[in-house]
């Protein structure tokens, strides 16, 4: 099998129109000359979809509450709208793009997730990842296009954040690398884009104060992710997707 990668798209690349065909463009590539596994989000959809439906979004310490009602409500754009969008225009360059959830073949199983300052619903943490399901359709050529929508231990579905269902599906297929998708080149030191961190590069940095804002999340989901037995994780915006720049976070 050629070298496997995981890509983690957000919400924000995926809107219809010039966003999502600019990220079809740099995609396609990708799939057809690696193995290539997609987890994607979708939360501007989901809000959007809530206001329709007039649910109020709630939150305890900053992390959305999943109710009934919301996962309802995720689980059509999640696993329907989101990801039959992304399939299709892959498909459409010619990508066997293939789209499930983490509920299909019990692709993800997940338990409810505890939080010491509140109930977050239906919110799940993933314990297994069916790691031979994603292998067998790679095998056959597939490009799988993931919703992190999950299935329960207790047989119930849980939304589960995608950056948390990414990093599982790359730390248990051991991937060679796993691509951040952002709105940044990269993370940038004195205005410019540091090719290559190493762990204690980017603490320190993040000490400092000069990896900041925004962008500290992203570097603490990257070191998490070579915590967890992650090669090499590269932060990158579309244009670095299709040239292959942006930072890769090393051990």
């Amino acid at each position: 099998m050629p070298a496997l990668t995981l890509l983690k798209i957000g919400g924000a690349e995926l809107q219809p129109g010039g966003p999502i065909e600019a990220l079809t463009t740099a995609v396609a590539p990708l799939a057809r000359e690696r193995g290539l596994v997609i987890v994607h989000g979708g939360g501007n959809d989901i809000a959007q979809l809530q206001q329709r439906l007039g649910i109020e979004p709630r939150f305890v310490e900053g992390l959305r509450v999943t109710d009934d009602e919301s996962l309802w409500a995720a689980e059509m754009v999640l696993s329907g709208s989101v990801n039959k969008r992304l399939v299709a225009h892959l498909v459409q360059a010619r990508v066997r793009a293939l789209g499930l959830s983490g509920v299909d073949a019990g692709l993800l199983l997940a338990v409810k997730l505890e939080h010491s300052a509140g109930d977050l619903g239906r919110v799940g943490a993933i314990k297994y990842v069916n790691t031979e399901c994603l292998l067998d359709l790679l095998r056959l050529g597939f490009t799988p296009v993931v919703s992190p929508i999950s299935l329960g231990c207790d047989g119930q579905q849980y939304n589960v954040n995608a950056d948390h269902a990414a990093l599982a599906v790359a730390s248990a297929l051991g991937v060679d690398e796993m691509i951040m998708l952002t709105n940044v080149p990269g993370v940038l030191l004195d205005g410019t884009v540091v090719p290559e961190l190493r762990r204690d590069e980017a603490e320190a940095h993040i000490a400092s104060g000069a990896i900041s804002g925004g962008m500290i999340p992203k570097v603490r989901s990257a070191l998490e992710a070579v915590l967890a037995g992650v090669a090499r994780v590269r932060i990158t915006d579309l244009a670095g997707l299709a040239a292959g720049t942006g930072t890769a976070v090393i051990a």
